[in-house]
């Protein structure tokens, strides 16, 4: 069972990304481009996901995983509830969504001194 502690550290440690507030709800940044948040009571992460894939993926695992809301559809976004995820799960969840906002370049750097992921 993850839980934000598993992956705070993580979203504020990878290159360019920050924690922000809002609606004191936490998201990870990297500028102004949210690509995780987390619910009021910290059960729902929110991640940035490739929208072609998002069907197939709540479709294999609908007891984790869900489709975003109805304004959030237009975005790459998808929703898991934390419970239902092992801590290696979400960092690797965390750590994709990272890299769908980031240049190339920094995904490759992450990759070479990590080369086991983020455990």
């Amino acid at each position: 069972m993850a839980v934000i502690e598993d992956v705070r550290p993580l979203g504020t440690g990878l290159e360019r990304s920050y924690e922000a507030y809002v609606r004191d709800k936490l998201r990870f940044r990297v500028k102004q481009i949210v690509y995780v948040a987390f619910s009021l009571d910290e059960s729902v992460m929110g991640f940035a996901f490739p929208k072609e894939e998002r069907e197939s993926l709540v479709a294999g695992e609908p007891h984790k995983f869900h489709m975003p809301s109805t304004s959030e559809m237009r975005f790459n976004w998808v929703v898991a509830e934390l419970a239902e995820l092992e801590p290696t799960e979400a960092r690797e969840l965390v750590v994709d969504a990272w890299r769908m906002v980031v240049p190339k370049k920094l995904s490759r750097a992450y990759d070479l001194t990590h080369p086991d992921g983020p455990g």
